[in-house]
């Protein structure tokens, strides 16, 4: 079975619907990141050939290695869309770990954590069809009284897993509460292939403190680099000399919507990515109110670009 790829660094871009467009992931390897991932895409969609699901699986020559995750209820077509994208990619993922209704009501997401002898069966059978590593991403377990993750690890370690990610939260939990870090060094102590960390790192601090404590070989950064793909070249700078540069986001979104501009993504994409970059920055109520009034990416990267000029853009 293939390996998972060595990584430049331990930080790792998750994949988040409607935030990980090519744009934002080839920003977030220009800074940095050590591996980056689409945001999860549906098998079937791809397979009937959906403009808009094919775009999200568009990369740029920045992210390498990069990553392609996958769900879906019919574990053949996951499967027949991994063997046609593959040459994309550097590693095939699956995702069973999202909490979203609409995907758990399909038996897709972190609904598979009820029936691990399934997961297993799925990485098996991907992992035979494709040449490239196969990862998945899990949660810790449904609920507290059903935490199972290193039941789940263990079958895809032995199914022929490369790599297994784990948010250190329940189903149930959703995004609410605090991620269980303690069950994921756990994992990691049993286990013998890379396991990635994810939940509630949001500064170099928590990413540094987060590493050692765990142990893991890696960890996925996602709601703490939405509106700051500049986070993986602060965690790098402070893993390497305990100290950061302060990011400037209005900066950041200048060359995200660049890159945004070579891949034609749409005005609703790059509205909602200015929302986020705005959020936390000196004046960004004023320009959210200015921004919400926008109706194209011209007037949009105008006011945002002037800003420049008119204060610092970073945080407070």
């Amino acid at each position: 079975m293939p390996k998972f790829p060595k990584l430049r660094s331990p930080a790792v871009l998750s994949p988040m619907s409607g935030v990980t467009d090519v744009a934002f992931r080839a920003l977030a390897a220009r800074y940095g990141a050590g591996l980056t991932y689409t945001e999860f895409t549906n098998g079937t969609a791809i397979m009937r050939g959906h403009a808009v699901v094919l775009k999200r699986i568009v990369t740029d020559p920045l992210e390498k290695p990069v990553a392609v995750q996958l769900f879906g209820n019919s574990v053949e077509d996951v499967i027949d869309a991994a063997k046609m994208i593959e040459h994309q990619f550097d590693v095939i993922d699956i995702n069973c770990g999202c909490p979203a209704w609409k995907v758990i009501k399909t038996g897709s997401g972190s609904e598979l954590l009820k029936s691990p002898d399934k997961i297993s069966s799925f990485i098996n059978k991907l992992a035979s069809a494709v040449n490239k590593p196969v990862t998945v991403k899990i949660r810790i377990g449904i609920d507290d009284e059903h935490i199972n993750a290193l039941e789940v690890a263990k079958l895809a370690q032995d199914a022929g897993a490369a790599a297994i990610g784990i948010h250190g939260r329940t189903q149930a939990q959703g995004y609410s509460g605090t991620a269980n870090w303690n069950i994921i060094k756990q994992v990691k102590e049993q286990i013998d292939i890379p396991v990635i960390g994810n939940g509630d790192v949001f500064t170099p601090e928590q990413f540094k403190h987060r590493l050692e404590q765990s142990g893991v070989d890696a960890i996925m950064i996602a709601r703490g680099a939405i509106g700051n793909p500049f986070i993986f070249t602060q965690i790098n700078q402070y893993l390497a000399t305990g100290t950061y540069e302060k990011e400037n986001r209005i900066e950041q979104f200048v060359e995200y919507a660049q890159i945004a501009q070579k891949y034609s993504l749409n005005f609703d994409m790059l509205k909602t990515q200015a929302m986020s970059f705005t959020k936390g920055i000196v004046g960004g109520a004023y320009l959210r109110e200015k921004l919400t009034k926008c109706i194209s990416a011209e007037e949009l990267c105008k006011i945002l670009t002037e800003s420049i000029i008119t204060c610092d853009c970073g945080v407070p």
